[in-house]
């Protein structure tokens, strides 16, 4: 399935395909603020469709993530980094997808502090 994914004013959007069963909900110190719930997919699948300057980026701890937001709403809707195996990874905020139904979803709780 094709989805799309923004900032709440739009300056920050990216589209990408695939199957959304269940998503992973972080307690680390970001994650927990923000309220996000992830899903993972492989960097060359999302497609931006603002560009990339539209987004600023926010790293912490060992900067492995680059957590994308709109400067503008201070949205977040993906974020960018790479798997324990070095592959590009991109992480969506399925909260910003437009049309998903949240409630359907499995949630899978991940220990992010404990990194």
């Amino acid at each position: 399935m094709k989805y799309r994914a923004s900032c709440h004013c739009g300056n920050v959007a990216v589209e990408f395909e695939g199957e959304i069963a269940e998503v992973l909900s972080c307690n680390c110190s970001i994650c927990q603020r923000k309220g996000s719930l992830l899903w993972f997919m492989p960097r060359d699948r999302l497609t931006l469709l603002s560009p990339d300057q539209a987004a600023s980026s926010y790293e912490f701890n060992k900067h492995l993530i680059r957590h994308r937001f709109c400067p503008r709403c201070g949205i977040h809707p993906y974020a960018e980094g790479t798997d324990p195996k070095g592959n590009a990874m991109a992480a969506i905020n399925v909260r910003c997808v437009e049309g998903i139904d949240l409630a359907a979803l499995a949630v899978k709780h991940f220990n992010g502090r404990s990194l």
